[in-house]
């Protein structure tokens, strides 16, 4: 009987052993599996957010493509514009009036497309927006006292700068 004992009681305790090996066995498999699982989580919002971007990102340029697709267009366009102001000018007051109506008509369709005049009389020389022509004698610096072309903006985008006569305190020079 002692013989048998011993032999149970060494099975049990290597019985033992070996579910605590199976166990700590087991925990390091979860949490390497964890970690695997954190890894993969990780790469997926990664690739999660990459995706938003290049969403965002090309509907932003598709955007843009709209906007400015008919840039061509209205640049070809914005001469006929400047030519119905001096048909205008020169026109008897009997005449102009139905030139002046299609002018206006023709102004409503380049502002329903996105097309702004530039204001350029009376404001600070911007060379983003002007192009100086001339320079002239004035009181201010980088004044334009005269618009010699009007310029037209796209949607926040220059389509033409305004070419202008700009004033410098005590100078005179022609920049053509």
């Amino acid at each position: 009987i002692c013989w048998s004992y011993i032999y149970l009681v060494d099975l049990k305790s290597t019985r033992i052993n070996m579910t605590a090996k199976k166990k700590e066995d087991i925990s390091l498999r979860i949490e390497e599996q964890e970690k695997k699982i954190e890894e993969y989580l990780n790469s997926l919002k990664r690739l999660q957010a990459d995706f938003e971007n290049y969403v965002k990102r090309t509907e932003k340029e598709k955007q843009e493509f709209v906007n400015y697709s008919t840039h061509k267009l209205i640049s070809k366009l914005l001469p006929i514009a400047d030519n119905f102001g001096k048909a205008i000018e020169t026109l008897d007051e009997k005449s102009a009036k139905g030139v002046e109506m299609i002018h206006k008509e023709f102004q409503k369709v380049l502002e329903g497309e996105g097309v702004k005049a530039i204001n350029a009389k009376g404001q600070k020389f911007d060379p983003f927006k002007h192009e100086a022509i001339d320079i002239i004698d004035g009181e201010q610096d980088d004044l334009v006292v005269e618009e010699l072309q009007k310029g037209y903006m796209l949607n926040e985008k220059v389509l033409r700068p305004s070419k202008v006569r700009i004033s410098k305190a005590g100078e005179k020079e022609n920049v053509q």
